[in-house]
């Protein structure tokens, strides 16, 4: 049965970190497969007025082809020239939630992700995504540097 692990990307260098971590260890488990994951924080919480629902799922396409074009489809093809068996998800929702979620649809072994996004100040003041995804998680997570 084939092992899967689950990387969550960010598109900066921190998930590349994440990203060569996880070829490393899909090549000492040998039978691996990557699911290469991506979360565009969203909010169910969110009111907006009759106007703004109406366009709400067409801005919701656009980010994931755009999220689909720059960082999953090079990921994708940068690991399958290396010869390992990918899959790239893009979704909407709660980083930590989403990525947990995947990894159980997937029946993933692990979830590998980053310490840290250079995403900046703002997970200083409402918190890391990372810490939140290894508090909750219902299975391993992998930190990398």
């Amino acid at each position: 049965m084939t092992t899967k692990l689950v990387v969550g990307l960010d598109g900066h260098a921190s998930g590349e970190r994440a990203l060569d971590f996880a070829v490393n260890q899909a090549r000492l488990i040998g039978d691996c497969g990557l699911v290469v994951a991506y979360v565009i924080e969203w909010s169910p919480f969110s009111f907006h007025s009759a106007e703004e629902n109406a366009q709400r799922h067409k801005r919701r396409e656009e980010e994931i082809s755009t999220v689909m074009t720059r960082v999953i489809e090079p990921a994708v093809r940068k690991l399958e020239k290396l010869g390992l068996s990918v899959t790239g998800k893009v979704r909407h929702g709660d980083v930590a939630d989403t990525l947990n979620a995947i990894a159980k649809e997937q029946k993933a072994a692990q979830i590998i992700v980053a310490r840290s996004s250079e995403g900046g100040f703002s997970s200083r003041i409402f918190g890391s995504s990372t810490f939140n995804l290894v508090k909750s998680a219902d299975l391993p997570v992998t930190v990398v540097q």
